[in-house]
């Protein structure tokens, strides 16, 4: 499943490069220490959500200062556009906010900065309260710990055409759950077509290669793996897919919109999406409306992927009890299912995708939607490695699309992307 960042509160981020100068940590206000009265003044900043938003933050910021008398909390938000070069600016200049709203991509360097608190250390009584696979999505290889609490989580379903999957002779209530299935019913679709239809619109990305079961890199967090055997078997599979004509043709420059033209004209039989694509067919494309098919996405390992947000504190802060307090405050249960209320959004907390809101069916098609995108996150892992950057994923997108034109074979394509994301992250820090 790709959802673009935007898509998922804000806009596309890029992994923060911290200057020289931000790294090391210390300072007074640099241990794990958070006892002491939660008091005093802090600043929260999230990532471009108070346009639709406000109304909500104002609501919690007054309902924390009054639980915490003597705190006062600073709200701001920052645009889309350049949030990650506004924290490493912060960063290298010491004004970073007590409590951020970040990515794992964005928290990582500021953890091997020294200027993400250690959640495990500082706030560690809190980790039950959360999924596990939530909790575990802000840690960093290389480094013990957890650096954000999670935040609100994001994943979706895959769409099928029953239609197109009845033509070719497979059963339209037994969709593919794992790869092994998925690459025998598109090879068959594609030779019961003639090579008309495609089951999927997208190469491999990281994410695929995480759900096929690789490991993508080594305990360490010192250099990328998924150019193993099982790396290379899932890429040689893609290629068959790809000459088959099973994987479109246009796979190689899709972007997700393309990827949804071409479900929705009926020329591909599989892609992921949201209830907002539901409603996009039934009112755009009717006939395909009525055969579509919802499923789990498509994974060997049993767990799906999400994306996830967090809220980071600021280890230097000198309000550090405050601080904490109200980033549990923020990612607790009854704020998380507050908020996911109001946008379609999950909460990470154990227990809230058991409420009635993510269990019960009440006809309508968002719903149906989010009940089954609520149960695949309880188990769902977030496979993107917290190290990988944009033009990591520019980098293995480039070599993917020389194997499957037959440039490369899929043992170098992989060695090759696997070596371009080695330099890039050596120049991390």
């Amino acid at each position: 499943m790709r959802i673009s960042r935007r898509t998922f509160a804000a806009a596309a981020a890029a992994v923060v490069l911290l200057p020289l100068s931000a790294c090391g940590g210390g300072g007074d206000g640099g241990s794990d220490d958070a006892s002491g009265k939660v008091q005093g003044d802090i600043t929260f900043q999230t990532w471009n959500l108070k346009a639709n938003f406000k109304d909500y933050f104002d609501g919690v910021v007054a309902e924390f200062e009054k639980k915490y008398p003597g705190t006062h909390v600073k709200w701001i938000d920052q645009p889309a556009e350049g949030y990650a070069d506004k924290i490493s600016a912060d960063a290298a200049g010491g004004t970073l906010p007590d409590v951020v709203n970040v990515s794992p991509d964005l928290v990582a360097p500021l953890a091997k900065a020294g200027l993400a608190l250690d959640l495990d250390k500082a706030a560690g009584q809190y980790k039950k309260e959360y999924l596990e696979g939530a909790w575990a999505s802000h840690q960093v290889p290389g480094l013990g710990g957890t650096y954000a609490f999670p935040w609100y989580l994001n994943t979706g379903p895959m769409f099928y055409n029953k239609s197109l999957f009845q033509k070719a002779g497979l059963d339209p209530a037994e969709p593919p759950k794992t790869y092994d299935e998925l690459f025998a019913d598109a090879l068959q679709m594609a030779d019961r077509s003639g090579g008309k239809v495609a089951t999927l619109a997208n190469v491999p990305t990281i994410e695929d290669f995480g759900r096929y079961g690789v490991e993508l890199m080594n305990k360490e967090g010192t250099g990328f793996a998924f150019n193993d055997a099982k790396g290379v078997e899932l890429l040689t599979k893609y290629k068959q897919l790809y000459d088959a004509k099973a994987l479109d043709p246009q796979a190689l420059t899709a972007t997700p919109e393309s990827s949804g033209k071409k479900f929705l004209t009926e020329a591909v039989a599989m892609n992921p999406g949201s209830a907002l694509d539901l409603e996009n067919f039934k009112k755009n494309a009717p006939n395909l409306y009525k055969n579509i098919g919802v499923t789990d996405q498509i994974t060997s390992t049993g767990h799906a992927n999400m994306y996830v947000m967090g809220v980071m504190v600021n280890a230097q802060t000198k309000k550090k009890p405050a601080a904490i307090a109200f980033a549990h405050f923020v990612t607790d249960a009854a704020h998380q299912m507050s908020f996911a209320k109001k946008v379609a959004i999950f909460p990470s907390t154990a227990g809230s995708l058991d409420d009635p809101y993510f269990t019960q069916e009440d006809g309508t098609d968002v719903t149906r939607v989010r009940i089954a995108a609520a149960k695949s996150l309880k188990t769902a892992v977030n496979y993107t490695p917290v190290l990988f950057s944009e033009q990591m994923k520019t980098a293995l997108r480039n070599e993917v699309a020389r194997a499957l034109q037959g440039k490369e074979s899929p043992k170098d394509a992989l060695d090759n992307a696997v070596k371009q994301c080695d330099t890039l992250l050596r120049q991390q820090g």
